[in-house]
């Protein structure tokens, strides 16, 4: 499989993951406008909240996931693909196999985050 099928299929899965997420959500929502919950005190409105904003969370995480994919078909195209952001080296043709777009090598990955 090559770089470019790796990142479509990832992106397609990242969609579709989008997709499903945004339907529970959107049935979250609907389900919490249906009842008479009133999330400050009914016992049950913390966990309506809570699951709320948890798939919330998890369509974030997937949106950003499809944006760092779009941004690895720009690099690819560029002709950058492959290549550390952080040293310039390339990255191990594992790590592009398990995470397609990636922008940094293991070792740069591995650093502790600058504040």
């Amino acid at each position: 499989m090559t770089a470019a099928d790796a990142l479509a299929r990832t992106r397609a899965e990242t969609l579709a993951q989008i997709a499903a997420l945004t339907r529970e959500f959107d049935e979250v929502v609907d389900a919490s406008r249906s009842s008479n919950a009133d999330d400050e005190h009914d016992p049950e409105g913390a966990t309506i909240a809570f699951e709320r904003q948890q798939v919330a969370a998890l369509i974030a995480q997937a949106q950003q996931r499809l944006a760092d994919v779009d941004a690895a078909l720009a690099r690819a195209e560029a002709g950058d693909y492959g290549t550390c952001d952080s040293c310039g080296q390339p990255i191990a043709s594992e790590r592009l196999a398990a995470r397609p777009q990636a922008r940094t090598c293991i070792t740069c990955a591995s650093r502790p985050a600058r504040r």
